[in-house]
C-alpha cells in the first residue's frame, strides 16, 4: 500500500492502553446498569474481602496488634458483627459456611481492648467489652438482668428474659431466650426459637473451638439442656430437658428396627431425650449418656401446634 504521509495518530502501545481503558469503561458501565441489589452486594463482597485479607495478616503476626489501623479493622469487624452485617457462620446454598476470619477478628478483640468501669444504674461492671445499647430502637424486649455483649447481634423480636448472650452471637428475630440461659460467644441461633430456663449454648472462644453451635429455626430446646462443642441442631427439632449434646455425644436414632448412630448432628424435625448406653471399663460395665431420637416433628405450618403434637405424642419433659 503507498504510504501518503499520514502519521499514525497514536504510537502501538498507546493504542493499546486507549483501548484497554475504553474496554474497561465498557465494563463498568455494565457494570452499573446492572439492578442496584447486585451492584450493591457485589461493592460489600469486595469491601469485605479487603477487611478479610487484613484481618489474616494480622492473625499471623501479633505484633500489628499494636497498630492503629490494624485496631481500626477488628473493631469494624465486631461492629460489623453487632448489627449482623456479618456472622461467625451463615447458611450458604451448600449448607453452613463457617467464617473462620471473622472468629478471629473476635479472638484479637480481646488484647486490644482495656477494662473499663461500666454503670448501670446502682450496678458496677468491670470488664474489656461494652454492654448493648438501645433495645428499645432495635424493637428487642430485655427483661432486667438480661445482658448482651456489643458485638453480638440479637434481631428484633427476641424477648431476653434475665440471660446472658456473649460476642460474637447471633440471635434472630422471634426467639425467646429464658432465664438463666446462656448463649455462648459465636453461636447461631435462628428465628423463632425457644431457650427454656437454664439452657447453657457453647461459644467458641474458651477454650477455642472450630466451629459454633448452630442452632436452626424453629427449634425447642428444653430446660437445662446443654449443646456445645459446635454441635449442630437442624431446623423444628425437639431436645426434651436435660438432654446433653456434645461433639462425642452419640446421637441414637431408635425410631426404625435397628438403631443409628450420629454425632454432631439433630436432624430436621427430630424429637430427642436424655438417654444411656452400656460401656465397658476396666472395673466392670458402667452407663454411659447419650442422646435418643425417639420421634418426628410432623410437618406443619403451625409450628406451635406441631411442637406440642410432638411433646404430648412421645410423653417428653421441657
Amino acid at each position: 500500500m503507498r504510504n501518503i504521509g499520514i502519521k499514525p495518530i497514536f504510537t502501538q502501545p498507546e493504542y493499546y492502553k486507549i483501548s484497554s481503558i475504553a474496554f474497561e469503561y465498557k465494563m463498568l458501565k455494565g457494570f452499573f446498569c446492572l439492578p442496584k441489589r447486585i451492584i450493591f452486594a457485589s461493592i460489600k463482597k469486595i469491601i469485605e474481602m479487603n477487611l478479610q485479607q487484613t484481618i489474616e495478616h494480622i492473625w499471623d503476626n501479633r505484633e500489628l496488634l499494636q497498630n492503629e489501623d490494624s485496631q481500626k479493622a477488628i473493631r469494624e469487624v465486631v461492629s460489623k458483627l453487632d448489627i449482623g452485617e456479618l456472622r461467625v457462620a451463615e447458611p450458604t446454598e451448600n449448607g453452613w459456611q463457617v467464617n473462620e476470619w471473622v472468629k478471629k477478628a473476635v479472638v484479637m478483640y480481646f488484647p486490644i481492648q482495656k477494662m473499663e468501669t461500666i454503670e448501670v444504674g446502682p450496678f458496677e461492671f468491670h470488664d474489656k467489652i461494652p454492654l448493648k445499647k438501645n433495645y428499645a430502637e432495635k424493637g428487642v424486649r430485655v427483661v432486667p438482668h438480661a445482658i448482651a455483649r456489643e458485638g453480638a447481634y440479637v434481631a428484633s423480636g427476641v424477648i431476653m428474659m434475665p440471660s446472658y448472650v456473649n460476642i460474637g452471637a447471633y440471635v434472630d428475630s422471634g426467639t425467646m431466650v429464658d432465664t438463666w440461659a446462656t448463649v455462648g460467644s459465636c453461636a447461631q441461633i435462628g428465628k423463632n426459637v425457644h431457650l427454656s430456663g437454664g439452657v447453657g449454648i457453647g461459644g467458641v472462644l474458651e477454650p477455642l473451638q472450630a466451629a459454633p453451635v448452630i442452632i436452626e429455626d424453629d427449634v425447642f430446646v428444653g430446660s437445662r439442656c446443654i449443646v456445645v462443642e459446635g454441635v449442630h441442631v437442624e431446623k423444628e427439632a425437639v431436645l426434651g430437658a436435660n438432654v446433653v449434646l456434645t461433639a462425642s455425644t452419640k446421637i441414637i436414632d431408635v425410631t426404625g428396627d435397628e438403631p443409628v448412630e450420629i454425632k454432631g448432628r439433630v436432624p430436621a424435625r427430630s424429637v430427642v431425650i436424655p438417654g444411656s448406653y452400656t460401656k465397658k471399663f476396666p472395673a466392670g460395665e458402667y452407663q454411659v449418656p447419650c442422646a435418643l431420637i425417639i420421634g418426628k416433628r410432623k410437618e406443619s405450618t403451625d409450628k406451635k401446634t406441631s411442637l406440642n403434637d410432638a411433646l404430648r405424642d412421645n410423653n417428653v419433659a421441657v
